[in-house]
């Protein structure tokens, strides 16, 4: 039995050929590919009644954009994960699909090899980007960090984190990922998710920007 199998993946481009080939490229790898979608209200509209674990989104869209696609999807389901697939390097269009809830953002340039992995660590929460892309992301949430926090936990009677959830929040907010933070703290990936999702709650956050952008506030990255 394969890492993927069971892991439902949704893919989203409005070029046929591309949007086939990628889906057949996932099934074949083991994934369960419930649905497809060519424009951006159909996206929305398959992903509400599929629910995948992992969208595959082009960002170029008829209809709706990618972005949009994103931030609704993610808005109402926030365990979605999205992994942007697109021609576009444009540093703008990079921080424009994490700002709206995007886990992780890959090249069209990128092998199927890299396509596959990258879809079994956005499923398993990992951030990933194409190389030389996440440096600028990670600088994002640090310029992000300097404007008003949409939330706050220092109020009296707040949740208060574990030492452990504090030190895992230390590493997220440093780039690690959920794989290295794991190896570095002598515990289990789920262990990690674990923390994240119990920090995420506690924080009244919703995902793992939001988490990062919490941490560069109160200066827990430069520990």
């Amino acid at each position: 039995m394969t890492e993927q199998t069971g892991l439902k993946v949704m893919v989203v481009d409005d070029h046929p050929m591309w949007r086939d080939a990628v889906a057949r490229d996932l099934a074949e790898a083991g994934f369960e590919v419930v649905a497809t979608a060519g424009d951006g209200l159909q996206a929305v509209r398959r992903a509400q009644a599929a629910s995948p674990d992992v969208l595959v989104l082009d960002l170029n869209l008829p209809g709706l954009p990618g972005v949009r696609v994103c931030k609704e999807l993610v808005g109402a389901n926030p365990a979605l994960r999205v992994l942007v697939l697109s021609a576009s390097g444009e540093h703008a269009d990079v921080l424009e699909a994490v700002k709206s809830g995007a886990t992780g953002y890959l090249l069209k340039s990128a092998s199927t090899e890299e396509l596959l992995d990258a879809v079994r660590r956005t499923a398993a929460g990992d951030a990933v980007f194409t190389p030389g892309l996440a440096g600028l992301v990670l600088g994002e949430y640090r310029r992000l960090a300097t404007e008003p926090a949409p939330a706050t936990a220092d109020e009296p009677g707040a949740p208060r984190l574990t030492e452990r959830e504090t030190e895992v929040l230390r590493l997220v907010a440093k780039g690690l990922s959920y794989k290295q933070i794991a190896e570095r703290l002598v515990i289990s990936h789920r262990t990690v998710q674990n923390h994240v999702q119990n920090t995420l709650g506690k924080l009244q956050l919703h995902n793992r920007v939001e988490l990062v952008r919490y941490a560069i506030e109160r200066g827990l990255d430069e520990g």
